[in-house]
């Protein structure tokens, strides 16, 4: 695998700092953030200086039921060749459920959820993860991703499914530490075991971040220090095999360029720290790797390359909508599940989704001000996103103003110009003709 090096997340709040710091050999951008034909000044700055560029997906979904998306595919593979970047990369997790194979609403998350660990699961993964390998011109690495809740009836540690995924696929892992930590905390899972059950040798790169910790629960924030917790599991996997490279991850709450570059120092100082022990040393207290399964289980062994049943697909599809619709709908939570978890990882997902059509929208909470928070709150507890945050920011001002909000009417004026500007044309359907009785009322009481 390619030497990248110590790394870090670009940012397009931090990009002036990136550029300055020194002993930086790589950035990852968030593909979704950047157009293949209208790249960053500031990346094509760092490209012009050899430094390598890795677009990081956010959006595909190779986890959920459905196949890939081929217009996602194309466009995460034209970022890269646009990038001239090595490999590209995405997480193991399904963003959006429901929709045609399981006959009911298409559902978005919003936020990246774990599969089950499950032979039905990963046969589904395995064939989306070649899919999507056919498709992209770069070789594809896929990320271990953070949870706040287990799925009922696991069969597989996580370890041993990264490992099974690794053999039938050939793809290269994305190793963040800072996950396994947050899973220690959340699930009660060891890091170390996880470590010494995935393939080492596939590892592509690591990634390194900081979260927070409330009331039990570990917040993958991204938006806080690095904690001695996760260098330590940083340690951990150096010591058994040298990371090709290893990357800093801030997307929030951005430190000063002196704090970022403390941080990109002590990252460096734990790898070198990490002496690779001899072969066949023990790395320390791990607990005893799960016995193997029986046949029954599942397939085990060769990788396997035959397309998977429709009716599996299906089973996967309908466990995940039915998840997803408690999350985002407020339907009842699935049988086995922690309820008091679900409803953390509902306030979550609805605080991301406020924070991030914030950020896509800033005029939103300009208009609104203080109540710009709450009432977007509100609204996500009952309407699920019904496509990507942009048209999420357009859903909530078009809520807004059909229930005759703000009650402001020089805030009220401002928003529906807002939402006029940005809608486009679409069907007159009663929302629609709604949204033109509000208008047509607001301007005859301003003719008033």
């Amino acid at each position: 695998m390619r030497e990248l090096g110590t790394g870090i997340g670009w940012r397009p709040e931090i990009a002036d700092a990136v550029e300055g710091l020194a002993g930086v050999d790589w950035v990852e951008v968030v593909a979704e953030n950047v157009c293949a034909g209208h790249l960053p000044d500031s990346l094509l700055r760092l490209r012009e200086r050899g430094v390598t560029v890795v677009p990081h997906g956010v959006s595909l979904g190779l986890g959920g039921a459905d196949r890939p998306d081929e217009g996602r595919l194309a466009e995460l593979a034209a970022k890269a060749t646009a990038l001239g970047a090595p490999l590209v990369t995405e997480h193991i997790a399904f963003v959006r459920a429901g929709g045609p194979l399981t006959a009911s609403p298409a559902l978005e998350a919003g936020h990246l959820l774990p599969v089950p660990r499950t032979w039905d699961a990963l046969d589904v993964l395995c064939e989306n993860v070649r899919i999507a390998q056919e498709a992209l011109p770069v070789p594809l690495a896929l990320e271990n991703i953070a949870a706040l809740f287990t799925w009922p009836g696991e069969e597989l540690s996580e370890g041993r499914f990264l490992a099974e995924l690794v053999e039938r696929t050939g793809v290269r892992l994305l190793i963040d530490v800072a996950n396994l930590h947050t899973n220690h905390v959340n699930r009660g899972e060891d890091p170390a075991k996880a470590l010494a059950e995935l393939p080492v040798e596939a590892i592509a790169y690591v990634h390194v971040a900081g979260g927070v910790e409330r009331d039990g629960v570990w917040h993958d924030s991204h938006a806080h220090p690095v904690p001695p917790a996760v260098l330590d599991i940083l340690s951990d996997l150096a010591s058994r095999a040298a990371p090709p490279g290893v990357l800093l991850e801030r997307d929030d709450d951005f430190p000063p360029a002196e704090e970022l570059a403390a941080e990109l120092a002590a990252i460096r100082a734990t790898v070198r720290g990490a002496a690779i022990r001899p072969a066949g040393a023990e790395p320390g207290p791990v607990a005893a790797p799960a016995p193997a399964p029986a046949p029954e289980a599942g397939p085990v062994g060769a990788p396997g390359t035959r397309a998977v049943d429709a009716g599996v697909r299906q089973r996967v599809g309908i466990a995940q909508a039915a998840l997803l619709s408690a999350l985002v709908a407020g339907t009842p939570a699935p049988e086995g599940f922690d309820r008091a978890r679900l409803r953390v990882q509902t306030r979550a997902l609805a605080a991301k989704r406020a924070g991030v059509v914030a950020r896509v929208a800033p005029e939103l909470p300009e208009i609104l001000g203080g109540g710009y928070r709450p009432a977007f709150l509100a609204y996500a507890a009952s309407r699920p996103m019904r496509g990507g945050y942009r048209r999420d920011a357009l859903d909530f001002a078009e809520h807004l103003l059909i229930a005759g909000r703000p009650e402001d009417p020089v805030a009220r004026r401002r928003l529906t110009t807002w939402w006029q500007e940005r809608a486009g044309a679409r069907p007159p359907g009663r929302t629609g003709r709604l949204v033109r009785a509000a208008r047509a009322a607001l301007v005859g009481r301003r003719a008033a």
